[in-house]
């Protein structure tokens, strides 16, 4: 099994961030979060915010206005559209069937991406839709917690990520791993 993390790896930035730039267009009201929500991407991206933080911290100021700002069904066939060309040609290189998809982003936006690329695969973070509330964070070890409920002890042939930091438990786990910067695989394991 062939399993990619997706933002930076085969998608080119921050998918969620874009989201959260999508909604600002159509809710300008939301530009009151910019600064928090930068500075907490840039902290994530260095290592510097655990899970239990962006539970206690983060999950709640989503959660408070998911259901005033989301339409789980239209928003995302919007956004893929105009966000489609952002999915690197590397991927169409690698892809396989049993392609996972493994990431942070939320199920809702991850899961019309899939569908577009063909991947029937995919471990989100998960949001339920009539409560807004945030059900699962998937980063960092939450993603072997995930995988492992969902794929018991399943192989993982080779792994791709953009953070070996970030990823470093599934990297443990895979028999090959890769990190992708741009266009440029490395493999490092």
């Amino acid at each position: 099994m062939n399993v990619f993390d997706f933002d930076n790896t085969i998608y080119n930035g921050e998918s969620t961030l874009d989201l959260f730039f999508f909604y600002i267009a159509r809710k300008p009201w939301l530009l009151k979060h910019l600064k928090t929500v930068l500075l907490a991407f840039k902290r994530y991206r260095k290592g510097d915010v655990g899970i239990p933080e962006i539970i206690e911290r983060y999950v709640p100021m989503v959660e408070k206005d998911v259901l005033r700002v989301v339409d789980f069904e239209k928003d995302p066939k919007v956004f893929w559209d105009g966000h489609m060309k952002k999915i690197k040609p590397l991927y169409n290189e690698l892809r396989s069937d049993d392609d996972l998809i493994i990431t942070a982003s939320p199920d809702f936006n991850i899961d019309e991406v899939c569908r577009r690329l063909g991947i029937k695969r995919s471990l989100t973070s998960r949001v339920d839709r009539e409560t807004g509330k945030i059900l699962f964070v998937n980063i960092r070890e939450n993603k072997i917690t995930a995988f492992r409920e969902a794929y018991g002890n399943e192989e993982i042939e080779n792994f791709y990520t953009d953070s070996p930091e970030n990823d470093a438990p599934l990297i443990d786990l895979a028999k090959h791993a890769f990190v992708v910067k741009g266009n440029k695989i490395t493999q490092i394991k």
